[in-house]
This record gives C-alpha cells, structure tokens and sequence, in this order.
C-alpha cells in the first residue's frame, strides 16, 4: 500500500476524485493521509491461512502462527496459491460492486495485487499497474504464480482480456531506479513510466537520544513479516563492539526477547522508518522491496541480510552491484560476519559514494505529480 499513496495524494492534490481500495486494517493509515478508503481484499496474513486450509489450519496450530514458525519449501507454495488464487479472487470479488458504483476513469493497481487488474478488466475500466520496487523476475512472472494466476483469470471469465507479461499487458509505473531495476524487464517491451520512490510511513516523533546524540548511528531493521529475536540478536551484537548507537525497529520480536542491552542501543516496536533514515550514517536490513528504495533515496550505504523465502536475495544482489551495500546471506550471518562487514561499509567511502550516486538517480526521476500529469494518456 504505502508505495502508491504519494501517487494517490498528488492525484488528489491535482483536483482529481480519489478512492484508495484495500483491506480495512491500514484504513487508518490512509484517512490519516487525507485519503478515502474503501475494503476490499483479504490481508496477506489471511489470505495465507486460508491458502492453507483456513479455520482447521489455525486450530490444528494452536490458533496462531508466525511465518517465521513454516518451513520456507511450504511458506513458498503457500505464496503460489495465496497471491495466485487466493488474494486475486478476494480482490475481484470485493471491488465488482464498487467499480460499478464509483465508476472510475482509471485504476491503478500495484504489480503484486491482479485481482484489482482482473476487476479493471471486467468492468471495463483502464488500468496501469504500479511497481513496488525491483522486477524479481524477467518479463514473465514465477511459472507458478503464472499458471495458478491464469487458472484464477480463466475462472472469472478474464483470461483472454489479459496480457502475458507481469503488468498483464498494462502500463508499468516504474519506481525503482535502472540502476537497482531487472535488466531484462528494462529490455522487455512493457511499457515503463518511471517515476520517482517517494518513501511513506505513518509519521512518527523518534527518542530525544536517538535524534540528538552524538556519533554514527546505524539503523536496523529485518522488516514486519519473517521476525526472528535470534537474527536482531545477531545483528545487534555484531554492532556493539563499533563506536556507533543503534536504533533497532522490532515490530514482530517482543523487544523483551533480545535481552539486556546497552544505553546507546535504542530498541522500539515500530519506527517512523522515513524519519529514522534522516538520522542514520548506515542500514542493516532484510532487502524488502520499501525498505531497499527507502534507503537508496536515502544515499545510505546498507548491509542486507537478506532471508530465504521473500525478494530479499534478489534485491540484495542488485543493490550489491550498485556498490551502495554489502550483503550476508542466511548461512554466513554471525555476530562476527556483521562486525567484520559493518566496519567495511562504514570505512570505505566507496559504499557511502555509490549509494550517493544511486540517490541522485532517484532524486532525477519525475515526480509522482508529473505522473498525474499523464493520467489523460491512459484512459484512451
């Protein structure tokens, strides 16, 4: 959701009727951003459970399971059903009604959301799919996802209405910079519109000893899905013995769950992410698509710490090539590891450069006002 909203707010800034439809928890987030909501959809958490058997998943399980508690071979085919089949047709289902009341001129779906684009499709509304960051794959999507994707469009009468490609034959809003993006999706005959990352996050006010003290401060973060106190531990120790505060968001490890810790390691459950990058010198990070771009607009250098299972490897090795960060993967992660790797990046004004150099490609991209500018050229 939060890559579209500043879209959304120049859209409505430009003069133009606005609806954002998603599922009802973030519709706080969005009328404390000036915008309307509408439900529609299953969250991604449900839409898992139900991928895996629903209400007898949940009670054969205690009635609560993390990600973090799957094993990643099943995690991924649960990921094919529920963004194959499952959200899809939950998105479809609930936006018919509304697309036929609100009549939009145009919707703007993001790439990992089909059932919106399905919807477009049959209640003949032009659509153009919003990108969330780097293409993980070439020009088509995971054979999968594809072939469950397909059997869901086929099953809602759409499937001969739809491109091949992984924006099903629509307009791409490419926020993620060349630099970081799929060379062969840049080289694929989709039609891009590149617009700048505009990082969004519910504001927030950060401790006076996180904003106002002194010396380096290293901000980490492991994201709000795959949680593991184990990991943060890891990581967090691999930075004590550096001359450098830390700020540590733990949004699904209970802060209790790392154990005692110094004064100058700042543990909250949820950070105002935007705010925190204006104070750090440096990032350790899972690779999450919004986390990678909101770093890179940042111009910080990152050591990523990307896990099985989510586009953390993949954004990863792109941010990697850049030369704007450093990477560990799952096996050689230790305390030690991330010493060793931090001291690098802080070291080597190399790092610092090229994740100046990235920042400045973003900062070159049209603004998501230029975008709304265009708008006339997709409803034709």
């Amino acid at each position: 959701m939060f890559p579209l909203v500043p879209l959304a707010q120049a859209a409505q800034e430009a003069g133009h009727e606005v609806w954002f439809a998603t599922s009802e928890p973030f519709h706080p987030i969005l009328e404390k951003a000036g915008l309307r909501p509408l439900t529609a959809g299953l969250t991604v958490p449900e839409a898992f459970i139900e991928a895996a058997g629903g209400q007898a998943f949940l009670e054969a399980n205690g009635g609560a399971v993390q990600a973090s508690d799957v094993p990643p071979e099943v995690l991924a085919g649960l990921a094919v059903k529920a963004f194959g089949s499952v959200l899809p047709r939950s998105v479809a289902a609930d936006l018919a009604p509304v697309l036929d009341s609100v009549r939009p001129d145009l919707l703007v779906y993001e790439i990992l959301n089909p059932g919106a684009a399905f919807a477009a499709v049959a209640a003949g509304v032009p659509a153009v799919c919003h990108g969330i960051g780097r293409v993980s794959y070439d020009d088509t999507m995971d054979p999968l996802v594809q072939q469950e994707l397909y059997a869901t469009a086929s099953d809602l009468g759409v499937a001969g209405k739809i491109g091949q490609s992984r924006t099903l034959g629509n307009p791409y809003l490419d926020i993620c910079p060349p630099a970081v993006q799929n060379q062969d999706f840049l080289d694929s005959d989709v039609q891009r519109i590149p617009q700048r990352s505009v990082p969004f996050a519910e504001p927030g006010e950060l401790p006076a000893r996180v904003t106002e003290g002194e010396g380096p401060l290293v901000y980490l973060s492991l994201g709000t899905v795959l949680g593991s106190a184990e990991l943060l531990r890891t990581a967090i120790d691999g930075l004590l013995p550096l001359d450098v505060r830390v700020l540590v968001a733990s949004p699904v490890v209970d802060p209790a769950a790392l154990g005692e810790l110094p004064d100058r390691v700042v543990v909250l459950p949820w950070v105002p992410q935007a705010e925190a990058l204006r104070h750090a010198t440096a990032v350790v990070h899972h690779g999450g698509a919004g986390t990678t771009l909101a770093v890179l607009a940042a111009g910080l250098p990152a050591l990523i710490l990307p896990q099985p299972g989510d586009d953390g490897p993949d954004n990863a090795a792109a941010v990697r090539a850049t030369g704007a960060g450093r990477v560990l993967p799952a096996p050689e992660v230790s305390a030690e590891a991330v010493e060793a790797e931090m001291r690098t990046l802080l070291g080597d004004g190399a790092h610092q450069e090229a994740a100046r150099r990235v920042a400045r490609e973003m900062a070159a991209m049209p603004e998501p006002a230029e975008t709304v500018a265009r708008f006339p050229e997709f409803v034709r």
